[in-house]
């Protein structure tokens, strides 16, 4: 039975035979033509950003399905696991830098193929603590019959083994529904600026050492490292202009 798991603004998850489904909300005070052609079009543009983030880093890769296609909703596997926002506090101190070390590698690689997240916080990444077997999401998928190997969305990537692996955590990065290409450094800054700032609201009791360790992780697997951080420090400084006054 169908049921819907959370519900934003913008869209509902809905959780359906080990599969999650992810379906624009129409917005009644735009045109109804108009709503369902900006629903379908960010709805398109974000399932080619999780397929492409899938092939770098842990996400749930969608896949193609025709009574969805052209519409609103996205369907994808579902990642079994628990929202790192919720739980990042009650790990040790140890395993939080570890854990935003490895964030920081793979959002890394991502702004090196110039994909942008665009709302990266901690609420968006799914903490798997017994990804002990790289094949589970697949075998749950084939026992539904709904995916077939002659389908190019048919298998979920396989979970990066970088950091953990075995039966250690595995983070898993979530909605793409504000992500967008970009090769510009700004953007690429102002994503990291996002997550400094989810971590000094969320996780403020080790913050520092927190976004240490991210920015450890980042600087080992980024090209533009000193490009970025320049312009992060000119975006820090624009948020406490803003704050002042």
């Amino acid at each position: 039975m169908p049921k819907i798991i959370a519900q934003g603004a913008e869209a509902k998850i809905i959780l359906a035979n080990n599969f999650i489904i992810k379906d624009r909300i129409s917005k009644p005070y735009r045109l109804k033509v108009l709503d369902d052609k900006i629903r379908k079009l960010r709805t398109r543009s974000e399932a080619k950003l999780l397929e492409k983030a899938s092939q770098i880093i842990n996400s749930p890769k969608p896949f193609f399905q025709p009574c969805i296609e052209g519409t609103s909703r996205i369907k994808m596997p579902f990642i079994k696991g628990k929202k790192l926002s919720e739980n990042l506090d009650s790990l040790s101190l140890t395993k939080q830098k570890q854990i935003l070390n490895q964030i920081g590698k793979e959002i890394a690689k991502l702004h090196d193929a110039n994909i942008i997240h665009g709302d990266l916080t901690t609420s968006n990444m799914i903490l798997v603590e017994d990804f002990n077997n790289k094949s589970n999401l697949n075998k749950k998928i084939s026992k539904n019959n709904v995916l077939t190997s002659k389908n190019k969305y048919a298998n979920v990537n396989e979970p990066n083994m970088e950091w953990g692996g075995g039966n250690k955590p595995i983070i898993f990065f979530i909605d793409f529904g504000l992500g967008f290409i970009s090769h510009k450094i700004e953007d690429k800054a102002v994503d990291i600026h996002l997550l400094n700032e989810a971590i000094e609201a969320k996780h403020f009791k080790f913050s520092t050492q927190l976004k240490r360790a991210f920015l450890r992780g980042y600087k080992s697997k980024s090209k533009d490292f000193l490009k970025i951080m320049e312009r992060l420090k000119a975006v820090e400084k624009r948020g406490r202009y803003k704050e002042r006054y």
